[in-house]
């Protein structure tokens, strides 16, 4: 998009020298705001291995591949991530090769 023939660019209010790269503000690790995909997570995770319900479990590892990819900061996130992981991969262990529930068959 050149502009060499366009008279309006005489007119241009834009300064090139003015311009300075982004730089995002530092924000401590408390003042972040809450991972609430984490937070899902590790709740659907829980509710698996406690409840043996095999939905919470795959919604659990759905939920920490959204909060890894939304990760902050590296250390608190991972944290909390490894464990909402954990739960979600013991509660499919549970379900399909864990002892059968009474009363149903298979």
């Amino acid at each position: 998009m050149s502009s060499h023939g366009n008279p309006s660019s005489a007119n241009d209010p834009r300064q090139p020298s003015a311009a300075r790269p982004y730089v995002p503000a530092v924000i401590s690790t408390q003042d972040l705001p809450i991972d609430y995909y984490g937070f899902i997570a590790v709740v659907f995770g829980i509710a698996g291995v406690m409840f043996r319900y095999k939905l919470s479990s795959w919604l659990a590892i759905v939920f920490c591949a959204e909060s890894l990819a939304n990760m902050r900061n590296i250390e608190t996130d991972l944290k909390q991530i490894s464990m909402a992981m954990m739960f979600a991969i013991m509660g499919l262990v549970t379900n399909y090769m864990g002892l059968a529930r009474p009363g149903t068959k298979g």
